[in-house]
């Protein structure tokens, strides 16, 4: 097979005269701000997922804070997954929290809740729960040995029935790559009406958005129309969504079901063809890696070989405790952890694949063990 001139990326997002149209009528509308399409977003998130309340912000790494500083968890130990991406070591950390990260599940690399159990403290106020790679992390299980605080990561579990509602509150990401991208955004989804009321305020400065105070009559004058005058009752930050992000989430939102069909597409076709090759992942409903495995000796090899033929691959994740900002207050044995990432190797897998691209990494990888 010929060489391909151009670089087949192991991720990507893909959009169109959709989203170039839904961001012009934006601009054209004098509305850049969060409003009218901000809020239309949360709400049509929140019927999809089936949550009452949905609050969106700038990141999922964001999101993530401001529910801790939303709900006053701070000076405490919080537990998070060794294999993930930062925001989960580095959200406790912000929060002058203990980033306490424990070991994961050899099968499906999420949180395993015996290493949870082994690991709380008496003041662990929260754990981080993240759907690695869109398959479900074991909250059910963890809940049978700490019935405390749980927020479920579901940056990679856009979106599949059920995702969101085992925590006590779910964070989405929107992030470039991810299943629903828009550059890069969040949401909050809960069930819990004070807490909301407590967020979206707190996501700009604690103060109510200008959307609100002009069409809601959400002002101190008690006068129909807008109202520059609010008040400030709680300390907040600025994280909230705007106008021009939520107008792509929206039409992303709208493709989001034959993305994931492609996706899963690619999932199984690489199951049924690399199977004697590689150690395929368990199923996922979203498939937002293709995290295969392959021995440690191999691995490395392997993701230069691909290169080689123009194939872009990656690894998620390095774990947490080997980077310095947390290494320090994580010194203990994850057998997990250190066996099974030097496995490793994310293949291509997003929707802007087609069947020639899929063809492709199966004739390379197949290449590279027959050689």
């Amino acid at each position: 097979m010929d060489i391909r001139k151009d670089f087949l990326p192991v991720l990507r997002p893909v959009g169109g005269e959709e989203e170039i149209r839904s961001i012009a009528e934006t601009i054209e509308s004098g509305w850049w701000g969060k409003g009218p399409k901000v809020a239309q977003f949360e709400k049509e998130f929140a019927e999809m997922v089936g949550a009452k309340y949905a609050v969106a912000v700038t990141s999922a790494t964001h999101g993530q804070d401001l529910v801790f500083k939303a709900m006053g968890i701070k000076d405490a130990d919080i537990i998070n997954p060794a294999i993930s991406f930062m925001t989960t070591a580095v959200v406790p950390l912000w929060n002058n929290c203990t980033s306490n990260i424990v070991d994961v599940r050899e099968v499906d690399l999420n949180i395993c809740p015996e290493d949870v159990r082994k690991n709380l403290k008496p003041n662990t106020k929260a754990i981080i729960a993240v759907n690695h790679a869109g398959v479900p992390a074991p909250i059910k299980e963890i809940r049978e040995v700490y019935d405390g605080f749980i927020l479920e990561d579901c940056a990679h579990s856009c979106y599949f029935p059920g995702a969101g509602k085992n925590g006590d509150v779910a964070v989405w990401s929107f992030q470039a790559v991810k299943t629903m991208p828009c550059g890069d955004g969040g949401m909050i989804t809960t069930n819990d009406k004070d807490l909301y009321e407590k967020l979206v305020p707190m996501s700009w400065l604690g103060i109510s958005s200008t959307y609100s105070r002009v069409n809601k009559n959400d002002n101190l004058s008690g006068k129909p129309g807008y109202s520059w005058d609010y008040e400030v009752d709680l300390l907040g930050y600025k994280c909230y969504m705007i106008d021009i992000v939520a107008a792509i989430c929206l039409e992303q939102m709208k493709k989001l079901p034959k993305h994931l069909e492609i996706r899963k597409n690619i999932q199984n076709i690489y199951n049924k063809e690399l199977k004697d090759y590689i150690q395929t992942p368990p199923w996922s409903e979203t498939c937002q890696y293709y995290c295969a495995r392959v021995a440690p000796s191999q691995r490395d090899d392997l993701i230069d070989y691909l290169a080689t033929k123009n194939i872009h691959t990656s690894v998620h994740f390095k774990p947490l405790y080997l980077y310095n900002v947390v290494r320090k207050m994580n010194q203990r044995s994850y057998q997990i952890s250190d066996n099974q990432w030097k496995r490793l190797i994310s293949l291509p897998c997003h929707p802007g694949m087609n069947n020639n691209d899929i063809d492709y990494v199966i004739y390379w990888v197949k290449k590279y063990f027959t050689r």
